[in-house]
Parts: C-alpha cells; structure tokens; sequence
C-alpha cells in the first residue's frame, strides 16, 4: 500500500524494478462502453498495453479504497455494477471517508497513477469545454488536474460533441502541453482532425518520452499526446457531423444538461450510428493503449 492506495502485485514488482508502468481508467469500462462488451475490451486494452512493452494499471476505487492494478475478479466487478459511482478528483474524499466504490475519470486517474509512481497513462478522449460554457460554465476538471499533475496522457483528443477549439485554448491557458503524434491536426477523437491546427508534433515514442522528461525537469504538468486514428479507420466524417447535430438537438430538446449531456449523448451516437461509434471508440482506446506502453517503455529508457 502506497498512502492509502492498494497497488497490485504486478504494478508493484514493475514500479519497483524499473520496468514500465501504463495507468489505465476504469469510467470508459464502468460507463463508457456497453455490457457485455466493456468486459472484453477490459481484457483488450490491458493486452494492448502489453503489446507496447508495458505492464497495465487499471485504477478504480473499491469499498473506499483505490486501487492501482486490477485483479480479473475486480475488473469483473467494475464492468459487471450498473450501479458504479463516476469519481473525479472530487469525489475520491467522499467515496473514500464513506467506503464506496467507482470508477475512476481521467482526472483520478492521473492523479491517483502519480501518487503511485507511474507516468504513462491511456485513455480514450480527455473531457473539456463544453459547447455553451459561456452560460453553463461546464468545463471538465480533466483540464485543471492536467495541468496540476506530471504525467503522459496518450489520447485521441477530446470527444467532439465538445468545444474542441475553446478546450485547446483552456490546456494553452493552464500550460499543458499538447503535442501530436506524427500530426499537427487536432484529432477529434472519432475522427482524425478535429478542423484545430497543434504547434508541435512527436514523431515516435522516444520524442514523446524526451518531451515529458524536460516538462518534469521544468515544472509540473502534463504533456497530452494526442494519437489520431488512421484515416481509414476513423467515423465516416459526412456521418460524424450528421449524427453529432442529431445527438446535441435530441440532447437540448430532452432537456440534458450539464455532466448528463456526455452519457446521453454517446448513447445516441451509439444507437444512431448502428454501432459504429462503438467500433471507432474501441479501436482508438486499443491504438492509444500500444503506444503508451511504448512511449512508458522508452521513458524508462532514458
């Protein structure tokens, strides 16, 4: 145990010899992705981690408690509650003082990885701002806990029913530093370009790793590696517009708002675009998780 964190025995002998360590959320199996296929893409995603010369640490808070590094029968738990909390940094005191369990957002999930000495973490999209802030002042704690907290999040992007371009100029006000992966086009998560230009790109994983090593010598803070589908692999952007205006219509006249508008939304997507969104969101979550572990293995190189 690490300061209150149970770090599993796998993670610990990794840590402790030196070898990399990928962190992993567990809100895109709790809440994210669909039963029964959130089990599957559970066991994919740590796979893929592996794949990339890493080893895999899925956070989660149980009875209270968070753990970093997931046994098969806690995973089980984590994709099998309906019930699961959603905990953002927030939240963990509560979750903790009351000994409840959930899953772990991108904000926890990096907070709670660095805690435990690791510095490599795979997600799908970050959140961000949201469309309307101006009135709704909804902007995602990911971005602030980003800028607070010394770690690589590999991504693609944020999710594009946000305010993709209002979300990059949030991470350049709070001095996150966001790079792309062989591209200088924001990806839009579903999609490869997002229509926002980045400054600067990495062209493989020793270039990411060489980025965040001087962040870390300079000052806290994360440095976002946003990963963008191929192109031939990515939603059909002519669909992705359609759908997403359908979604945020269908979302305004239901009356969703604030936190509640996301899961409402990817639900929409998911059933408007006949799973395909689902398809697109497993593939991205699979390609960031492989180069996270090698973006971890060529850190631990250095």
């Amino acid at each position: 145990m690490t300061s209150g964190i149970v770090v599993s025995p796998e993670v610990a002998d990794a840590l402790a010899a030196g070898r990399p360590v990928v962190a992993l959320e567990s809100t895109l199996l709790a809440h994210g992705l669909p039963r029964p296929d959130n089990r599957r893409a559970a066991d994919d995603v740590e796979a893929a981690v592996r794949s990339g010369a890493a080893v895999p640490a899925t956070i989660a808070v149980l009875d209270g408690v968070p753990h970093v590094g997931l046994e098969p029968e806690q995973v089980d738990r984590i994709c099998g509650d309906p019930g699961l909390a959603k905990l953002g940094i927030r939240d963990l005191p509560v979750a903790t003082a009351r000994r409840l369990s959930g899953a772990t957002t991108v904000s926890s999930t990096a907070l709670l990885a660095a805690r435990a000495g690791i510095e490599v973490f795979a997600t799908g999209g970050l959140g961000g701002v949201h469309r309307q802030s101006a009135e709704t002042f909804d902007e995602s704690a990911d971005l602030g806990a980003l800028a607070r907290t010394s770690i690589v999040v590999v991504c693609a992007g944020v999710k594009s029913i946000l305010d993709v371009p209002a979300t990059l100029e949030r991470l350049e006000s709070l001095s996150v530093t966001v790079v792309g992966y062989r591209t200088t086009a924001f990806p839009g998560f579903y999609v490869a370009d997002s229509g926002s230009p980045l400054d600067w790109s990495v062209e493989d994983p020793a270039q990411a790793a060489a980025v965040f090593a001087a962040r870390r010598n300079l000052t806290p803070g994360a440095v976002v590696v946003a990963n963008p589908l191929p192109a031939d692999e990515q939603l059909d952007p002519g669909m992705h517009d359609r759908v997403i205006a359908d979604a945020l219509t269908a979302a305004a006249a239901a009356g969703v708002r604030g936190k509640a508008v996301t899961p409402f939304v990817l639900d929409h997507l998911h059933r408007a675009s006949e799973g395909a969104t689902l398809a697109v969101n497993v593939r991205l979550v699979l390609r960031n998780a492989e180069l996270a572990g090698r973006i971890a293995a060529a850190l631990r190189n250095r």
